[in-house]
């Protein structure tokens, strides 16, 4: 395996984001306090999630432009990857939200869409296991990658904003933007989401290098 610079930078940026995150001081605020620290990890896992299922469903729309199988393959890793981590999200978000909230789960509608948005990415993968057809699943597949990847938009960011939530800007909870956090922060959250998208991107890479091993006709 060629180290490259781009995976020797993940290496570096999430090392630090680790080590930072749990050293740097942070700001003292109500009801977050030292939890705010979990910034660092549970919303660039949302970012890694978003930047992973993006290129995934630009390699469903190359296959239904060409049809070359390599590139559903790519679809399929890049999203299982990034469903991955929008599940370590959810976990990460459960672990922030029993700390501040008093328990894992309340409801809030930024969970229940977020579980839907990962719901309906999950009926992708069973749709691809119930066909047999190699060219049908691919074809299928791709479709439905698309119709999943256009409703995380909704469910992440259209209709959370419509109403009350506890989540960052809600009553109860305060935001973290400019006023709640500090520069020395942002920078540490910036290059933490920098190093989960890039470390999304190694993982896919060798999981499309798995596949294509499996299937020696595309070697």
């Amino acid at each position: 395996m060629k180290l490259t610079w781009w995976k020797i930078l993940s290496m570096l940026l999430l090392g630090f984001a680790v080590i930072g995150g749990f050293l740097i001081p942070v700001p003292a605020k109500p009801i977050v306090n030292e939890s705010i620290r979990n910034l660092y990890y549970h919303v660039p896992m949302w970012f890694a999630m978003m930047a992973l299922m993006s290129i995934s469903t630009y390699y469903s729309i190359l296959y239904l432009r060409n049809n070359k199988l390599e590139n559903d393959i790519e679809a399929k890793s890049f999203g299982a990857v990034g469903m991955t981590m929008g599940l370590l999200g959810l976990i990460t978000g459960a672990i922030w939200a029993n700390y501040t909230w008093g328990k894992p789960w309340s409801n809030d509608i930024k969970q229940i869409l977020a579980a839907i948005g990962l719901l309906i990415y999950a009926a992708y993968f069973i749709l691809r296991s119930s066909i047999e057809d190699i060219d049908k699943r691919a074809r299928v597949g791709a479709v439905y990658n698309i119709f999943a990847y256009a409703m995380l938009y909704p469910t992440l960011f259209i209709i959370p904003r419509m109403y009350e939530s506890l989540h960052p800007g809600g009553e109860g909870n305060p935001a973290l933007n400019s006023k709640d956090s500090d520069p020395v922060m942002r920078m540490v959250f910036g290059l933490a989401a920098i190093g989960w998208i890039l470390l999304g991107y190694w993982i896919s890479t060798l999981r499309v290098r798995v596949e294509k091993i499996k299937d020696k006709n595309l070697l």
